[in-house]
């Protein structure tokens, strides 16, 4: 069942990578065959294609450096014979080492931020759905508490999975919320609080300050529990993604990220950006609607389905 879920997975993969993959990838196979010789030409033209493919700037030229070191050492003298050299420096670009999971098997707090219209009250729904399906006990804490679509949201979700929920009425303390959450989170024994956050950007002081409160509570009131902060990014926006982490990044100590709606985007090579810019790990991707088509995110599975490596 696990392996035909994956298979399964990476098919959807391979199916929503295509649009980024008619961007990226046709594009530097033409190059490689539009090229007898490799010379600086030839670098920019892939350089050109990876930007143009949301890999951004920064994570370009580590690529094309890279690139251009394996060339040397290899010998490599035809361009054809490049794009496996090209694969492999994205892929360690990508390599963050060892993905930690290490919260599923602790006493753990998660706490998931972002901003609105991202997909977040959906990401921490299908968490819990995968962290019941591990057998463990589960607490939601609806802490968006600025829309009451979201408690809904969540209230739904806390019966679709049988978890728990902590939730107070549109309008309360989201802090007020956690600090009731993680008491019963200590009194029924859980494993994982799972904690929704409010995503208003439109006056970030008051976003900003509301997470620094949070985590004033978390480390006062549940200082041995393991914390994990994950910030879901919607791949569709890009470049504006990289942003919203940058911003995230001054108040949070983020810890992973969420990158849903990979189907549908030609800009799947936000994924490479993120995680060459940011050394901050993306831990789950999202390409559908479905509890399981959230998965825990795998570079080298990533870069095979965006180059359609079977």
């Amino acid at each position: 069942m696990e392996n035909e879920q994956k298979k399964g997975f990476f098919s959807k993969l391979v199916e929503g990578l295509s649009k980024t993959r008619n961007n990226i990838v046709s594009g530097i196979d033409s190059i490689f065959s539009a090229f007898s010789s490799i010379d600086d030409d030839f670098y920019e033209e892939i350089e050109e294609i990876l930007i143009m493919g949301d890999i951004g700037v920064a994570a370009t030229n580590k690529i094309i450096e890279d690139l251009k070191v394996r060339v040397k050492e290899e010998k490599v003298k035809n361009p054809a014979e490049c794009k496996k050299l090209l694969i492999d420096s994205i892929k360690s670009q990508m390599d963050l080492g060892e993905n930690a999971y290490e919260f599923e098997n602790r006493k753990s707090i998660v706490l998931v931020i972002g901003v609105n219209g991202v997909g977040k009250t959906t990401s921490v729904g299908k968490l819990a759905g995968h962290l019941k399906n591990m057998d463990k006990k589960v607490v939601l804490a609806a802490a968006d508490t600025f829309r009451a679509a979201a408690i809904e949201q969540l209230t739904e979700w806390a019966h679709r999975t049988g978890t728990d929920i902590i939730a107070q009425s549109e309008g309360s303390d989201p802090a007020a919320v956690i600090y009731d959450a993680v008491a019963a989170s200590k009194a029924r024994k859980a494993d994982v609080l799972l904690c929704d956050t409010a995503g208003r950007l439109h006056n970030k002081k008051n976003l900003m300050e509301e997470l620094r409160k949070i985590d004033r509570i978390i480390e006062r009131e549940y200082a041995d529990a393991y914390r994990e902060t994950l910030i879901v990014l919607d791949a569709t926006t890009g470049q504006n993604a990289l942003a919203q982490l940058r911003e995230f990044n001054e108040v949070a100590n983020i810890t992973g990220i969420i990158l849903t709606k990979l189907d549908g985007t030609a800009k799947g090579g936000i994924a490479v950006a993120i995680q060459s810019e940011y050394k901050i790990p993306v831990k789950y991707v999202g390409v559908g609607e479905k509890v399981e088509d959230l998965q825990k995110f795998n570079s080298d599975e990533f870069v095979n389905a965006l180059f359609d490596i079977k």
